[in-house]
């Protein structure tokens, strides 16, 4: 309507101003004169604005059939074959989406391995074309379905309520050390049922290493379990999982979930804290996680009176100044020289971690000079690093962080570090733990500088595979990513075989970095060997996110805010409105030459 106006005003305007002054006993005349001059501008303007020809006529939608595996939890069809008559019913146009969104029939079996909808909702505002989704309600991104187009709408087909316990979560070490024992943390969740009398267990390989029952699990809630355990054996890769066991458990798929754990027959690092506190133990995760170094930690409590972290075992300290004799990398937390000067009780890199004393102000991160670490940190945002406490007089060979007070040209070295005789890092700041606690750009950041610092101290391991995947749980569908090991080609290729299968596949892996990742395309779910220059390791996927119980987030109805889409005819599409510009012209031009006019 908005372009009818506007044709409409500027075109009884351009008439009114032709034919303003009219003689005496002309007006009748003039007044038919601007009624054809208005109506060919009319026309014209409209034609030039393509404006609308008559009302908005609705276009049929199309069925968007959702063919994720989470159809086929509890291996039943019936609710799938449902799912497809239903939307054979809504459209004869159908498209079919999940992990992503396209044209085809529907499959036997849906085996997607994720429920994005963003991606349906790019293809509908394409084509402008209303939906009709038919899925079970249980998106990855339900907040997508308001770009569709006016007129959607849902059709939920929920799974029948029943009995399913599944483990969501694991957290354990990527490396052990032979004989001792750890801490994993397992998080399961119930369906729609509450479940009574389940049971956990904690596997290694094929060998049960720890238990725990469940007297009852609340329906759609999750409960994360603490369970120790301990790895015997020779040195290996080895599949570490959890189990959960339950009567009329529906799906067995989401019962498990495994990582693979590096077992070594000792203690690739230890560390001796003297006042524990949230910086010591944010390092342990990082040594047994992104590093996958084998670690024993230790926590005095009192004078004279130290604890194993994990176990909480009383340790002597004797103990504890052994393993540290005969660590590879040993890491002292709090008074440095409790057992002596350093250099002198180790025989490995050093780590010298003493929290600051300096209370007064904060100091802020501002910049890494040129040292071992500093290429991992180029990219680091100093502005969204929480400050840090810092003590004065930290120096070495080279300096690997500064720190400011706000609004200050004042610096102190935070980190330094040198390499006569042995690599040593001394760490004079305190705070650091706050940067992994805030997570996102902030937890990148506490992990790439103290992967730096760890991966220089022990630049000399003997693990020197050029590659590891990254991420300890991977799941179907999901892009599975690769860290650049010991080496320094950044071209990896990997040989990777399904365990059972006697064809193997080769990866290239291209890393852009020292601390760079790569990434290769998702894999089915299963134990894969990789072999790489230096070595081998373990690769486990498990089954898919689609398959772990969870509530429909959608509901049946209406959908769609964006603009509303149709046929609409538009002025351009018909003639005869060209013979009626026409017309309007010729009309006026013989009228005024009837009146004598030019």
């Amino acid at each position: 309507m908005l372009a009818w106006l506007i044709s409409l005003l500027i075109a009884a305007a351009l008439a009114w101003w032709s034919y303003r002054a009219p003689a005496a006993g002309e007006r009748l005349r003039a007044w038919r004169l601007a009624s054809l001059r208005a109506l060919a501008w009319l026309i014209m303007l409209a034609l030039l604005l393509d404006a609308p020809a008559g009302p908005r006529r609705a276009v049929p939608a199309i069925a968007a059939l959702d063919v994720s595996a989470s159809w086929m939890r509890g291996g039943d069809s019936a609710l799938w074959r449902r799912a497809i008559a239903t939307a054979r019913s809504a459209s004869s146009d159908l498209l079919i989406w999940g992990d992503s969104a396209r044209s085809g029939n529907a499959p036997s079996v849906p085996r997607d391995v994720a429920t994005h909808a963003l991606p349906l909702a790019e293809r509908a505002l394409a084509v402008g074309r209303p939906l009709v989704l038919v899925t079970d309600g249980e998106l990855d991104d339900p907040t997508a379905l308001t770009s569709l187009p006016a007129g959607s709408r849902v059709e939920v087909l929920a799974h029948p309520p029943a009995i399913d316990a599944a483990v969501i979560a694991l957290d354990a070490p990527r490396a052990v050390v032979a004989g001792d024992t750890f801490e994993a943390r397992v998080t399961v969740r119930a369906g729609e049922l509450a479940v009574a009398g389940a049971r956990l267990l904690l596997a290694a390989g094929s060998d049960v290493i720890a238990t725990m029952p469940i007297d009852t699990l609340a329906a759609g809630l999750e409960r994360t379990l603490t369970m120790r355990g301990k790895i015997d054996g020779a040195v290996r890769s080895v599949s570490l999982a959890a189990v959960i066991t339950a009567a009329g458990d529906v799906e067995r798929r989401n019962d498990t979930l495994a990582t693979a754990v590096q077992v070594a027959p000792a203690a690739g690092a230890v560390l001796a804290s003297t006042s524990p506190d949230f910086d010591a133990r944010f390092l342990i995760p990082v040594l047994r996680g992104a590093i996958s170094l084998p670690t024993r930690a230790y926590y005095r409590v009192a004078p004279g009176t130290w604890r194993q972290d994990g176990t909480l075992a009383a340790v002597s300290e004797q103990a504890v100044r052994a393993a540290l004799a005969e660590a590879p990398l040993a890491i002292l937390h709090g008074d440095t020289a409790l057992f002596g000067a350093p250099r002198s009780i180790t025989k490995g890199s050093l780590l010298l971690y003493a929290p600051s004393v300096d209370t007064l102000g904060e100091w802020y991160p501002v910049a890494a000079p040129a040292s071992p670490i500093t290429a991992l940190l180029s990219g680091v945002p100093w502005d969204s690093l929480a400050p840090l406490s810092v003590s004065a007089g930290v120096h070495g060979e080279w300096t690997g962080l500064l720190a400011a007070p706000a609004r200050s040209a004042e610096r102190r070295v935070a980190i330094a570090g040198s390499e006569s005789g042995r690599r040593t890092v001394i760490v004079g700041a305190s705070g650091l733990w706050r940067w992994a606690f805030r997570g996102g750009v902030s937890g990148d950041a506490y992990a790439t500088l103290w992967g730096g610092i760890f991966d220089w101290l022990t630049a000399e391991r003997p693990d020197s595979r050029a590659a590891l995947p990254a991420d300890a749980i991977v799941r179907a569908g999901d892009r599975i990513r690769w860290r650049r090991g010991t080496g320094s080609d950044t071209l990896v290729r990997v040989e990777l075989r399904r365990r059972g299968d006697a064809r193997a596949d080769t990866l290239a892996l291209h890393f852009a970095g020292p601390r760079a990742l790569a990434e290769s395309e998702p894999l089915d779910a299963g134990t894969y060997e990789t072999r790489v220059s230096g070595g081998s390791s373990l690769l486990i996927v498990n089954a898919t996110r689609e398959l772990l119980p969870r509530r429909a987030n959608v509901r049946t109805g209406a959908v769609g805010g964006a603009a509303p889409f149709g046929d609409q005819p538009r002025l351009r599409d018909f003639h005869w409105i060209y013979l009626l510009l026409l017309g309007a012209l010729c009309a006026e031009w013989l009228l005024r030459r009837h009146t004598g006019l030019r």
